[in-house]
């Protein structure tokens, strides 16, 4: 009875080594810097479209068949309804519209696109409405999350909180201080610490994500360690055991 109390305790002993006691401060969302009460004004933010976008642009006016022509439309074999096909940003920034030729897209955002369009069209339709879209706005989120992926985002706008929330929020072990995100823009890459822990995020240039941003949760020392133990668990613990076993032996 003494051997199995005595090696209960040995391993329980063990287990609590492993674990350790993490501080509230690092779990709990938003609890550093100061509460305020005051409204602010919240950022109408738009995303700039770069090479690799994928672009919905449809136009009408009041004599839709005039419109045709500036539409990119495919019907399979001549029958079924026609499918708008999407526009592919280059490497250089362009796309090739029907009638108006190239054009340079790329640092505008979707609604300055269909303004910049619209005055290109006044000679050529009468009032013409010019609807441009974003159709590959996607994010991924990897790491202690508890579904990571790849996010296709249809609003054109989203938070890295409303991103977490789309990839089920951290697990219990994810490190809520350091954040990792990755952003590539104009050809650079830029790589940066999000705290959640911390109020200053809400102005935060990283705040709202763009496309293709990479959200990257590291787990914590806790489950690196414990990944490391699982697998060893068995040899570690019929270690001690036969130890255990031996010292029992020699101590009779």
């Amino acid at each position: 009875m003494k051997k199995k109390c005595f090696k209960f305790f040995i391993t329980a002993g063990v287990l609590l080594f492993l674990s350790s006691c993490v501080s509230s401060d690092k779990m709990v969302y938003f609890n550093k810097g100061e509460t305020t009460t005051d409204l602010k004004t919240l950022q109408n933010y738009e995303p700039v479209l770069e090479p690799g976008d994928l672009l919905n642009i449809h136009i009408s006016t009041i004599n839709q068949e005039a419109a045709v022509p500036f539409n990119l439309y495919e019907t399979a074999q001549g029958y079924g309804t026609p499918k708008q096909l999407p526009y592919l940003v280059n490497a250089k920034g362009e796309i090739n519209f029907p009638v108006l030729g190239t054009l340079k897209v790329t640092g505008y955002t979707t609604t300055q696109l269909s303004e910049h369009i619209k005055t290109l069209l006044v000679d050529h339709l009468i009032n013409p409405t010019v609807n441009v879209r974003l159709i590959n706005f996607k994010i991924s989120v990897l790491g202690d999350v508890k579904s990571p992926g790849v996010y296709t985002i249809e609003t054109e706008r989203i938070t890295i909180l409303e991103a977490l929330g789309l990839a089920g929020d951290l697990l219990i072990q994810g490190k809520r201080q350091t954040v990792t995100l990755v952003r590539e823009h104009k050809g650079e890459r830029t790589i940066a610490t999000i705290d959640l822990t911390d109020k200053k995020l809400f102005e935060s240039p990283y705040f709202y994500l763009v496309q293709n941003d990479a959200l990257y949760v590291e787990p914590n020392k806790t489950k690196i360690n414990s990944s490391a133990v699982g697998s060893n668990t068995g040899i570690f613990l019929s270690t001690i055991s036969t130890l255990i076993s031996l010292i029992a032996i020699f101590t009779r």
